[in-house]
């Protein structure tokens, strides 16, 4: 039984996966890309036509206030946003900085910006004032959507962003910034195609910034076409989507993983999404208690999430509406996966792009699932391990994860990055656009992650990649989380080292590091065991939830070496 969504021919199974046959969906998937596309309008306005097709079930940060917002609430909210911008003198191009949380105005801004082909940068609620200052400069944006008890990151840099001319506070009143609430209560509902500059699929539809793991974030401009198209690969195939499904992924509205999970592909489809509220230290409990009173049916998380949930007592949970399970992020170990599936019955499935693409790489419920594999490419992307050169490499021989962008650029993958052409003759070589990712590929066809390209560990003559050493320490019940890179070391010039955070109930101590070390000599290669071991209680990230290994790496050659720049 298929049924079609409102961009043209999307069908999805209801009766199963909507990928029966990898080898025979990859032969024959392709996105038909039209001259104009406006995903404001012609996705979220044409669900609307159904006034009581469900979008979004939101929860507030205590999980106990649930509402619930149907397509046509989303138009009409989109509207008045899109006459607001209008209203103050925005027009197709301008640049738009957005931090708000995880509220449904956050949903007005982005898709009331989308149908003006105004530009917004999404960011997340934790940047600092030079944070701002410097993707306000970078974009040279004209305008700025806050979260109220944000503002003072923007007026403590005021001064120095001279393209800044309309602010505007959201939730509450700020001084010197006009109102959401007070401009939306102003702004008409009604909003006609006819009545704005038409978007052509190539058009700039939003502007994320890298994470920024080794040096200043990068912008990423995404076409309505890349994006607002080219993220059907991400819901269809991987997040294995239909119409009916409560989908919930956790991403602060900032980070490109929203895009991911609870803007683009999902409404293509046709289902709603789930959004929590969330804020400050993540609260396993309350998420667990969510997808049990909200009946969600489809669930990704990065894996920072999965090993703070499976600490919980998850029998105490049901998640028995749980039908399938992703991750993406960083990949996932696979003890967290077999504790996951013991639990809730479902696989999780990993997943693998970045904040230039679409879903790149994943695992799929129509094929076995290797754990700890990265999975397979997905339809519409030609992925493959190659040398520094562009020259595939033979199996089982670490390079670098490229995809193909000759003689056709896939829809999906952003183009270049903004203002940056240095940066966008390093990303793409040839015909290929390199990730910055190491893997290897198996006999199978399965890629294996290695890590980023500047994250491999070169000890006693030994190529190491951290993730294989954090897969083997995670299987081990004291550690929660861990993160391994190279060390200085006057003998044997560098070493593996490993940051770990325990788990609840285990005490450092040295008998605990020689068992460390000892289990993942019995888990992995002996070679690769961290020969130093030091407990903490966090680990430097990025904004978007990725170790910041290149931190601790930095912070070990300052201890061993006194390097200070």
């Amino acid at each position: 039984m298929e049924r079609t969504t409102p961009y043209d021919n999307i069908p999805v199974n209801l009766d199963g996966p909507n990928m029966p046959d990898y080898d025979e969906v990859c032969r024959t998937f392709r996105l038909d890309v039209p001259e104009y596309f406006n995903y404001g309008f012609d996705v979220i306005d044409r669900w609307a036509q159904d006034r009581s097709k469900l979008a979004m079930v939101w929860a507030d940060r205590t999980g106990e206030d649930v509402r619930k917002y149907s397509f046509f609430d989303l138009m009409q909210l989109s509207n008045r946003f899109a006459n607001v911008l209008r209203e103050l003198g925005f027009k197709k191009g301008d640049r738009l900085f957005v931090m708000v949380p995880r509220t449904v105005e956050w949903y007005a801004v982005m898709l009331g910006s989308f149908k003006l082909g105004v530009i917004p940068l999404p960011s997340p609620n934790i940047l600092v004032p030079n944070d701002v200052r410097y993707r306000v400069n970078q974009a040279e944006a004209v305008g700025a959507v806050m979260w109220h008890e944000h503002v003072g990151k923007l007026d403590a840099v005021r001064a120095e962003c001279p393209t800044m001319k309309h602010t505007v506070a959201v939730g509450g009143p700020a001084e010197g910034w006009l109102s959401f609430g007070e401009l939306m209560a102003k702004a008409s509902p009604k909003l006609s195609p006819d009545e704005v500059e038409p978007t052509r699929s190539d058009d700039i539809m939003l502007i994320y910034f890298t994470s920024g793991t080794t040096k200043y974030p990068k912008m990423v401009p995404h076409t309505q076409a890349s994006y607002g198209i080219g993220h059907i690969i991400t819901a269809k195939f991987w997040q294995d989507l239909k119409p009916t499904d409560l989908h919930w992924t956790l991403s602060d509205t900032g980070w490109a993983k929203a895009a991911w999970g609870k803007l683009f592909g999902q409404w293509q489809i046709g289902a709603a999404v789930m959004v929590h509220d969330a804020s400050g230290k993540f609260d396993a409990k309350t998420h667990l208690k969510l997808i049990e009173t909200c009946g969600v049916t489809t669930f990704c998380a990065p894996p920072t999430a999965y090993r703070m949930l499976i600490l919980e007592d998850l029998g105490r949970y049901d998640l028995s509406s749980i039908r399938h399970s992703c991750s993406a992020g960083e990949p996932l170990n696979p003890e967290v996966i077999k504790v996951w599936k013991e639990h809730t019955g479902t696989t999780i499935y990993d997943g693998f792009g970045q904040t230039e693409t679409v879903n790149l790489i994943a695992n799929f419920p129509c094929m076995p699932v290797k754990l700890g594999s990265m999975g397979k490419p997905t339809p519409g992307f030609h992925v493959d391990v190659v040398d520094d050169d562009g020259n595939p490499v033979p199996t089982g021989e670490e390079g670098h994860i490229a995809v193909q962008v000759k003689p056709e650029h896939p829809v999906g993958l952003f183009r270049g990055y903004w203002k940056n052409q240095e940066a966008t003759a390093e990303a793409f070589v040839g015909d290929w656009y390199f990730t910055g990712d190491k893997a290897y590929k198996d006999e199978d066809g399965y890629f294996w992650f290695v890590g980023r390209a500047d994250d491999v560990i070169k000890a006693s003559g030994y190529r190491i990649g951290p993730f294989e050493v954090e897969s083997a320490l995670q299987s081990h019940p004291a550690v929660a989380e861990s993160a391994v890179v190279g060390s200085p070391d006057p003998l044997r010039g560098t070493i593996v080292k490993a940051f770990v955070i325990l788990a609840p109930g285990f005490e450092p101590s040295d008998e605990l590091v020689k068992e460390l070390q000892d289990h993942v000599k019995k888990e992995t290669a002996p070679y690769k065991y961290p020969r130093e071991i030091e407990f903490v209680r966090e680990l430097p990230k990025t904004v978007s939830g990725k170790i910041r290994r290149v931190e601790l790496r930095k912070m070990e050659e300052e201890r061993k070496l006194g390097k200070t720049g």
